[in-house]
Order: structure tokens, then sequence, then C-alpha cells
């Protein structure tokens, strides 16, 4: 296998270099001034605010012309600023004085496989526990909590959760392949006001847009690559009159780097879309996602030190299905006012095999089944009104229900049952619901030389849970209710030609999940009631795009949290979340980017994109229930975060890109201490990746590229029992070719 990976990597690398020698001596195209916006989007940049859609300001071959409007500085320079943050009023939310990131896909080139690496690179502070299958995804941000499942962390597309359940059970299983994506946006202190009670920060994967040119316009991705790898995208859309579509589907297998570690993923997006008149437009979205995966397993630190390749779980297996609609209704009003109406519905599951095994014998002897599934459906409605001079309200609601039962079997003597087998012993039966609600409202106040955003939601959360058969005494029959106000208030300032000032300061809240009052892993009391984590967040920084293609973004920043849950013992076979401390998370977040080949204006179709961001942090216990806990580091929190790169772009020619992520050690959990065996701190590492497109004949493309450039040797996810963890990937290659129509 080690053998396989080498040649495609070696293939890979002589395929890039091939490609850097080839566009050296390759002609330019010939620059063209093209204004792509549509009608709406054109009236919303004259008012300040933006459309729905936006349009990738990096993907023009010549800069919109910089417009120096005293009256509408947000004006300045737009391209730029867009391409590395959110408009200040972004279709029917605020952003001003909040700090935003965006990360442009078409801006670099194709990602392949399961490299998450590459989707998060230009988004500074974000952590990721890397594991080897794209089962899950382990993101972190600022030392707030466990990366596993990103449950810390709210994650969207296109304004919809992606989560399991979305407050009850806000785990993720799915991330969206990165081809269907344009953008990635991520919102920081307040995000919660925008979106949901988390605290921060929100990220939101951006789908595609039809093509809306002409009627039928697609493309065509068939990769191989080491491990097996195979992948294929293949994707139309087009525009006819008053109708727009996009249909893809995407396949993606691998047999993994170790025994038991084959993948395959089947993804489909359908997009409906028809504007009623010149105000009026209704779309309809549907998320199709299947993935069964083996689980090679964890391991201990000896193990991988000795063998990190090795299988431990020769038999776990996990599967998840994800099937998603969503209408969307667009009215804009008015000249300034626009209403924005989203209702989803779906249904995910989550099925998993966990083998019993005899140590230190990996012969599985018998399973463990696990079925959770998830029924959801969702509202959310949004009005703003752009007055004054740059002035704008938005008010809003959101509605959200979900069941969610959860059930599991013992299969003693077979390992290898399917995982939709019913016909062992019943161990667990919870029947689980979610309500939830929230209004909000936001106004962006404008006066000479500064502006104020003032914030304000109400959460209502219930859940409740009904165990009908469990392996503890207690059956927990109860249901928990909360209602939760949050405010925020933002004040910036506007100085020379492309700069700001911000500062914001905002409330959020954890909402308790289904695990915090029934499990099957804990005999809870029935006096379990524990309090929701709260954040106070307080940021402020400096932003700016005073050039084209320059932008630069610093900011301090400090959260408190406060009322930590954690599970302790209430009597002798009893136990209950308590709210057992607080921890402060101060720090510095940088981020800084410049084409610099917009110095010479005789090249506008050529970039080279430089970036550099980071995140500095300092976090520590400030109470606790726990003794001599005050003064450590909460688990996930590395001291540093930096991220660097470079992108060489010729448009529709060529995109070549270099990046290196280079993440502080940082402890797996609370107390700081080692569990059998397993040091106390995750090591440091540094890991480069290489990768590009090259086009050719006007409508091919060759794709190729290598992760962990160097090989590096590491791993960034510890689970605290048992102090197992997972290896991550070593070096990998692709290399793939493309047809654009």
């Amino acid at each position: 296998m080690r053998n396989l990976r080498s040649s495609s990597v070696l293939i890979s690398t002589g395929c890039i270099i091939a490609l850097i020698t080839a566009v050296a001596f390759a002609p330019a195209a010939a620059a063209q001034q093209n204004d792509d916006r549509p009608p709406a989007r054109k009236q919303a940049d004259d008012t300040g605010g933006s459309g729905d859609v936006i349009a990738p300001a990096s993907s023009r071959r010549v800069p919109t012309p910089v417009i120096v409007d005293s009256t509408r500085p947000w004006l300045y320079n737009k391209d730029t600023r867009e391409a590395h943050s959110l408009p200040e009023v972004d279709g029917p939310t605020i952003t001003v004085t909040k700090k935003t990131s965006v990360e442009l896909l078409d801006a670099q080139p194709t990602i392949i496989d399961n490299h998450e690496r590459e989707v998060f690179d230009r988004l500074p502070g974000v952590v990721l526990a890397e594991q080897q299958n794209p089962t899950q995804l382990n993101v972190a941000y600022r030392g707030l909590g466990n990366p596993q499942e990103s449950e810390y962390v709210l994650l969207m597309q296109d304004g919809i959760p992606l989560e399991l359940d979305w407050i009850g059970f806000p785990t993720t299983y799915y991330l969206p392949v990165p081809q269907t994506l344009s953008a990635v946006q991520m919102v920081r202190a307040g995000s919660g006001l925008l979106y949901g009670p988390e605290p921060q920060p929100v990220i939101n994967f951006l789908s595609r847009q039809p093509e809306s040119s002409i009627a039928l316009s697609g493309t065509t991705e068939q990769v191989g690559g080491s491990d097996s790898l195979f992948s294929s995208f293949n994707r139309a859309s087009g525009t006819e009159g008053s109708w727009d579509y996009l249909a893809d589907f995407s396949h993606r297998s691998s047999d993994g780097e170790r025994a038991n570690g084959r993948y395959d993923l089947n993804a489909g997006d359908l997009h409906l879309g028809y504007r009623i008149d010149e105000r009026q437009a209704i779309r309809f979205d549907l998320h199709a996602y299947d993935l069964t995966s083996g689980l090679a397993g964890l391991m201990s630190y000896s193990q991988f030190q000795v063998d990190p390749e090795q299988t431990t779980t020769p038999a776990d297996t996990l599967a998840t299905s994800r099937y998603t609609a969503v209408v969307t209704y667009t009215d804009r009003f008015s000249d300034r006012g626009e209403f924005v109406q989203k209702a989803w519905t779906g249904y995910t599951d989550l099925l998993t095999r966990s083998d019993s095994y005899a140590a230190p014998d990996v012969t599985p002897q018998g399973a463990t089944l696990s079925d959770q599934r998830f029924h959801y459906t969702g509202l959310d409605g949004r009005v703003v009104e752009h007055w004054g001079r740059g002035n704008a309200f938005t008010i809003g609601y959101t509605a959200y229900d979900s069941t969610s039962p959860w059930e599991e079997y013992l299969n003693p003597g077979s390992p290898y049952v399917s995982l939709y087998d019913r016909s062992g012993v019943p161990f667990y039966v919870d029947e689980r619901q979610t309500r939830y609600g929230a209004v909000f409202a936001e106004n962006v106040f404008r006066f000479p030389g500064f502006h104020v955003v003032a914030s304000a939601r109400l959460d209502h959360e219930e859940l409740s849970t009904h165990e009908t058969l469990a392996p503890h005494a207690n059956l927990i029959n109860s249901s928990y209710s909360r209602s939760v106000p949050l405010f925020g208030i933002g004040i910036g300032n506007d100085f020379g030609h492309g700069n700001e000032t911000y500062l914001n300061v905002s409330q959020g809240f954890r909402p308790l999940r289904y695990l915090d009052i029934a499990s099957p892993f804990s005999n809870f009391s029935q006096t379990n009631s524990p309090d929701p984590t709260h954040y106070l967040t307080f940021e402020g920084g400096v932003h700016g795009w005073p050039l084209p293609g320059l932008y630069y973004d610093a900011s301090l920043f400090q959260v408190n949290v406060r009322d930590r849950i954690e599970s302790r013992a209430y009597s002798l076979t009893e136990t209950v979340d308590v709210n057992t401390g607080d921890t402060r998370n101060r720090g510095l977040e940088f981020e800084i980017a410049y084409d610099i080949l917009r110095l010479w204006a005789a090249t506008p179709d050529r970039h080279l994109d430089l970036f550099l961001n980071g995140s500095f942090l300092d976090a520590e216990f400030t109470s606790s229930l726990t003794p001599n806990q005050v003064g450590k580091t909460p688990a996930y929190a590395p001291h540093y975060v930096v991220k660097s790169g470079a992108t060489l772009r010729a448009d529709s020619h060529l995109k070549v890109s270099l990046v290196v992520d280079a993440v502080g050690a940082q402890y797996f959990q609370d107390n700081n201490q080692s569990v059998a065996g397993t040091p106390a701190q995750i090591p440091a590492y540094l890991v480069a990746d290489l990768s590009a497109d090259w086009t050719f004949a006007s409508h091919w493309r060759v794709l190729g590229g290598v992760s962990n450039l160097a090989d590096r040797r590491y791993y960034s996810r510890v689970f605290l029992f048992g102090g197992r963890l997972e290896p991550a990937n070593r070096r990998a290659g692709y290399l793939g070719i493309a047809y654009d129509f």
C-alpha cells in the first residue's frame, strides 16, 4: 500500500512541475471588463446591502474601479473586501462590526478527497481534529470545546444547520462536497444573534449557483490517487427564461490507509429556481448524501509509535444518510426592502457497528448495533429595510422541530451482522424530541465617521426524552425547557480609504443536549437539571482593503465562559450533570492577503495571492469545583494556529497552490494530565499541501495534488477514555482529468 501511495505522489508531483513550466511560457489571456452583477445586486451595491448571491470578486479579470465616496465608504474597493469578508449588510443579515472571513473556493485549485484542511485554510483560528475517513467533521475554535463532531461550532449550508439534530444532538457527520461550493463564510462574535444560540463561530458553506448566461453548462471530473482513491464529480446547470437549474452527482471511494479503512460516498444536489417577476423568486434545493465507511480504530500511544498503520478494530463500521429539502422565497418588496423565507425538512440516520474484542487479540467477538434517526423541520424568515443613508433594520424568526429515536442491540457471537439487522437483543431504547424557536432583531445606525449596531435575540429550547429500556436503573421520562435572552452591541469607525475599526460585545449560550439529560452511558439522577453554558465575547480590531488585492484584519478577543457542564457522581449508583467551572479564553487573531501582481496593471489576468493568518490563544480556568483546576489550560486550546500559503493563478488557465498549516501543542483533557501512557499534550505539528489545476484546449483540465507533502507522522485527535488516538493521514497524491462545457 505504501508503494502505491509513493508512486501516486511521484506522478502527481511530476505533473504539477510540468504544469508550472507550461504556464511560464503560456500567453496571457486577453483581459476584458465584465460586470455580471444581476440587477438586484447592482441596486444593493447602491444602498449598501447585498443580494443573496455574491459574485466572487476574485474571479473577475479586471477589478471594478475603486470608488471613493466619503458618504458611502462601504463601497470603496468592494471587490477586494468581499473576496475576504462579508458585506456589511448581506441580504437580510447585518454583519458590520462583527469579525467575518470568506474563503472563495474558485480562487484555489479543486479540492479532492477527504482534504478538510484545504476547505478551512484561509479561515483564521479554525482547528481540525483530523481523521482518516470522512465519517464526521471535527472542528474547534478558540479553545471553546472538544472538536469531536464539531459540537461547539454552528455549521450551516446556505443558512440551514448541518447538525444531526441542531439543538439536541449537534454533531456533524456531513460535509458538502467541495466542488459543490462557491465559498465558505465565517462569522465570530454575535453569530448567535444572527443564526442560532451557539456562541461562535458560525461557518456557512455557500452552494454554487446555476450558470446565468446560457441554457446548458457543466463539468465532469474523474480522479484517481493513493490507496485506490477514485473520485467522480459531474454537474450541469443553466438558465432559460425565468427558470434556472443545477444538478450534480459525486462518487468517491478509497481503500483507506489502513485495513478496514474503505469508504464509499455518494452525494447529489438538485436546484430548481423560478423568477416570478422582477421582485419575487422561489427556489427548491435538494441535498442527498450517503456514506458507508469502515472504522480502522483508535490506538494507544505505544501502538502509534510502533506502527501507526495498524488496524485495531477490523470489523467496526459506520453508515450515515442525509436528505434535506429546502424551499426559499424571496421578495424584494421595495427599492430598499427585502423579505426571505426558508422552509426545510429532512431525514438523517447514523448507524454504527461496534465490535467487542478480547485484548490483546483483535479478532471480533460480537457486535453492538446503534441506530439513531433524526426527522427535522424548520422555518426561518427575515425582513430587512434599508433606511436613511446606509442604515438598515432587520427582524426575523426561526422555528425548529425534530424527533430522534435511538435504539441499540447486542449481537454476541455475530461480529459481522448487518447494520440493518434487528434480530439482536434490545439494549437501549429512547424516544427524543426537540422544539426550538427564536425571534431576533438588529439595526445598524450610521453617523458621520462611525456606525453602531444593536442586536437582540430571544431563544426558547425544549428537550424531551423517554427511555423505555436502558442498562441502568433510572429510566428517564422528562422534559427540559429554557428561554434565554441574548444581546449584543457593536461599533465601528471608517477612516482613510478602505479602513475600519470594529468593536463587538455579544452574548451566547450552548443549549443542553439529549446526552445532558439521558444517556445509555450514565444512570442520571431524577434531580439532574444543569444550567446551559453561557458565553460573553469581547472583540475589537481593525481591518482594511486600502489597495486592490490587499486585505488585512487584526483583532484582540476575550471569551468568558460560565457554567461549563461535567458529569459527577450523585450517589453510589447515580450521576448528575453539574456546572463545574468557568474559563477565560483571550488572544490575538489576524489575517493578511495580497495579490501582489496587482502592482503591475499590464497583467490583469495573472495573480499571485499570498496569505498569512493566525491565532494566538491564552486560555485558562478561572474557577472550578475540581480541586487544583484553576489556572490550567482547557482541552483543545493550542497557543497558536498559523496558516500561510501562495496561489499562482492565470485566469481560465492555471491555479497552483502551496499551503502550510502549523498547530501548537494542545492538551486533550482539562486536567492537563497523561492517560494510559498517552502524553498530556498532543504534540505541535506542521503540514504542507500542494495542489494544481491546469486548463488546456479551452475545455480540458488536469488536476493534481499531494497532501502532507513531507509525509509528517502525527495525530491531532485523542479520546479521553483510555487516551486512545487516531493517526492523521500520511502523504497521499491524486491525478485526474476534467472536461468543462
